[in-house]
């Protein structure tokens, strides 16, 4: 059973998450709930945490102490190529490695920290175990979107590369500038489709997953149904999602100032910083979650009983 869309509100959950994170963490106060579920929180979404910034450390020095430079660092390098090329494969490797190994660990934490916040329980052992099948499921999905990306950069990247150095070399032309314009815009409308299927994955076919159990893809033809029959309701949830995110930001670089930094340090400590960050956390996975069960009990993730693993599909 599927509600029609036109019932179906995005505001609506935000005060249903508010009303959620409150009862969870703040009535009562258990520092120990905390330091449990923001460990699950932490595994959710390792690798994705830490604030970015951007410096600007140029000045005007003129293009000849660049060029010259770029002319030591090339001539290093071709003399230095023996040892160069293999550190650089081993390095290569290594980052691999990580990334994998970080995909396949925070794959099984979003369904811990989902289960945390949907059973209300401050549990980590339990939910590693139990949903091991369908965190290693979403896995090699989040594997493939990766791949996915990494190759549309190579490919992409390397036409946009040869195109400017042959701007570089002979000099711009209008086709080569439409090509980089094309090209450009190709990688971007990719990396917004690969986002926007990473969203919708975490968002709602976990939370079927969760529900039902079976496999990310399982999970995806259940949740392309919804988005058939219900195409302008997830594109007001996505813009609205959009709103949300950028008043989460501004409201938390707004706190680096007034603490002078002192918050941007301590949210940008590991584990800690999402410890401290938890209410928005809990709120995020909660709203999407009362977003998904208006349409209908078949998709209420909060209904099932506490303590339950994933159901038979």
């Amino acid at each position: 059973m599927t509600v029609p869309a036109q019932k179906v509100s995005v505001t609506l959950p935000v005060s249903e998450a508010l009303e959620h994170v409150g009862r969870m963490l703040f009535r009562p106060f258990r520092l120990e709930k905390w330091l449990a579920i923001g460990f699950c929180a932490w595994l959710a979404f390792l690798g994705q945490q830490g604030f970015r910034g951007t410096y600007n450390a140029g000045g005007r020095h003129g293009n000849a102490d660049v060029q010259q430079w770029t002319q030591r660092a090339r001539d290093y390098v071709l003399s230095n190529l023996s040892w160069l090329v293999p550190l650089a494969i081993v390095l290569f490797v290594a980052l691999l490695t990580l990334w994998v190994f970080i995909v396949w660990v925070s794959s099984r934490g979003k369904f811990m920290f989902l289960h945390c916040v949907a059973r209300d329980a401050a549990e980590v052992v339990a939910p590693w175990h139990n949903f091991a099948r369908e965190g290693t499921s979403l896995f090699w999905f989040r594997l493939a979107l990766g791949a996915c990306q990494l190759a549309a950069l190579l490919v992409l990247g390397s036409g946009i590369g040869l195109l400017a150095w042959n701007i570089a070399r002979h000099g711009a032309s209008v086709g080569t500038i439409v090509g980089i314009v094309v090209l450009g815009g190709g990688f971007l409308l990719i990396f917004l489709a690969i986002a926007l299927v990473a969203k919708l994955t975490g968002d709602f076919v976990v939370p079927i997953v969760f529900l039902r159990g079976g496999s990310c893809l399982e999970g995806w033809e259940i949740l392309r149904g919804l988005l058939q029959a219900n195409p302008a309701g997830f594109i007001l949830y996505i813009l609205f999602q959009i709103l949300l995110s950028v008043a989460i930001a501004a409201s938390t670089f707004a706190l680096v100032p007034v603490t002078c930094c002192v918050a941007g340090c301590l949210l940008a400590i590991p584990y800690l910083g999402t410890v401290l960050f938890l209410p928005v956390l809990i709120f995020q996975r909660a709203y999407s979650i009362y977003y998904l069960r208006q349409y209908g009990p078949d998709y209420d993730v909060l209904a099932a009983s506490p303590g339950a693993g994933p159901a038979s599909p």
